[in-house]
């Protein structure tokens, strides 16, 4: 069985360690040792440790039984290791969960939310709370009463007790083993059975500041950062919010109402564009249709736009299946993709799609649609011979 000395004393960065077991695997490296101070990976959902055993980086590590192994790229010829871990994740981890406990704790305590979930991410932590819904009010409730407990500075200890003990500890949840049980305890205001590394006060916390919360599965999903995550979010921000501010000449106090304003004002102006655009359209149309050729009491357009995108001819499309009589064959040309929009009036009795997949099988194009719309794409150099070959079988399906 490994020893485990992440439990005993966190804060330890180095440990001089013997190896019990090797194993050699696809290309890396198994090692057991006696003793470690690599939290295993997900153990209890915290990530695990970074670090060198004997200068090598430990690629991985993770609990087997009671040992843990240690997965390297490279061999150590000795039984004999000295380990290092990255205290800087290491310190991360412990402010991440230590303030997870206590988060959790102040959503039980305040709300009788328990905590049904729990992940520690890159850059953010998660969990998930069985309450159906909470306001922003009660969140800032939450988030303000966790601090006063990070700035009180209330110590966190941990000790091992056993099944028949359980019942004089006010634990929060109940644990998944039956004996040698560890309590992390929040100075008698949270007790939680857990086998994870943790700061020694709630002030090594630092701020705890929720980020987001949105439904998850009939409950609550929370994120949120301590300690050094929470000074580097409050800080890109504090940085947006001063170059918005320099952007916009205005106090950062004022940043929201001027961008509330802006966003009013844009949205005024994409309305009046899209009337304007309408009316484009329309006026194209009406163009087009001066532009066709009638057969036999059918008027066909056939037009190239090079300064145009799919919507556009998507719109102009719409309105002249509108007029008796009229097919419009559209399509943009440009140096890259070549995209086309063939669509009837309702009253003709001719099926689009029927004819698409004639020419699919005379060309290539890629594409669909039904029997009044079809819409596609071919080469630049293809789109000509696609018209062609679209107008001939258009003539011989309506016999003109």
């Amino acid at each position: 069985m490994t020893e485990k000395v992440y439990l005993e004393n966190p804060y330890l960065r180095q440990l001089e360690a013997r190896i019990v077991e090797k194993k050699y695997d696809n290309n890396k490296y198994y090692l057991k040792t006696n003793k470690t101070i690599f939290y295993p990976n997900l153990a209890g959902g915290q990530p695990g440790d970074k670090g060198t055993i004997n200068g090598i980086e430990v690629l991985e590590v993770y609990e087997d039984g009671d040992d843990i192994i240690h997965v390297l790229g490279e061999n150590i010829h000795s039984d004999r290791v000295k380990m290092a871990i990255d205290w800087n994740t290491r310190f991360d981890y412990m402010q991440q969960h230590s303030g997870q406990h206590l988060l959790s704790s102040v959503f039980y305590k305040l709300f009788n939310g328990e905590t049904i979930g729990f992940y520690i991410g890159k850059e953010y932590v998660y969990i998930d709370v069985n309450i159906p819904k909470i306001s922003d009010e009660e969140i800032e409730k939450v988030e303000s009463f966790a601090n006063k407990i990070v700035f009180s500075n209330f110590s966190i200890k941990t000790y091992v007790v056993e099944k028949e003990d359980m019942d004089k500890i006010p634990v929060r949840k109940d644990p998944n083993i039956n004996s040698n049980i560890r309590i992390v305890e929040i100075d008698e205001i949270d007790f939680s059975p857990c086998c994870g590394t943790h700061v020694r006060s709630t002030g090594e916390i630092g701020l705890i500041k929720i980020r987001k919360v949105e439904s998850y599965k009939g409950n609550i999903r929370v994120e949120f950062v301590c300690g050094h995550r929470a000074l580097k979010d409050y800080s890109w921000k504090s940085n947006y919010i001063k170059d918005i501010s320099n952007m916009l000449s205005i106090k950062d106090k004022d940043v929201k109402k001027r961008v509330e304003k802006l966003y009013e004002e844009k949205e005024n102006l994409e309305k009046e564009n899209r009337k304007l655009r309408e009316k484009i359209y329309e006026y194209e149309a009406r163009s087009l249709l001066d532009e066709g050729k009638n057969y036999g009491g059918i008027k066909i357009i056939i037009k190239k736009f090079p300064d145009k995108n799919i919507k556009d001819i998507q719109n102009i499309s719409n309105i002249l299946k509108d007029h008796e009589n009229v097919i419009s064959l559209l399509a943009i040309e440009n140096e890259e993709n070549n995209q086309f929009v063939i669509v009837r009036n309702k009253a003709l009795n001719i099926n689009l799609k029927y004819i698409f997949n004639k020419v699919l099988k005379k060309t290539d194009i890629k594409g669909g649609g039904n029997e009044s719309l079809v819409q596609g794409s071919c080469s630049k150099n293809n789109l000509e011979q696609v018209f062609n070959i679209f107008y001939d079988e258009i003539i011989k399906t309506l016999n003109l």
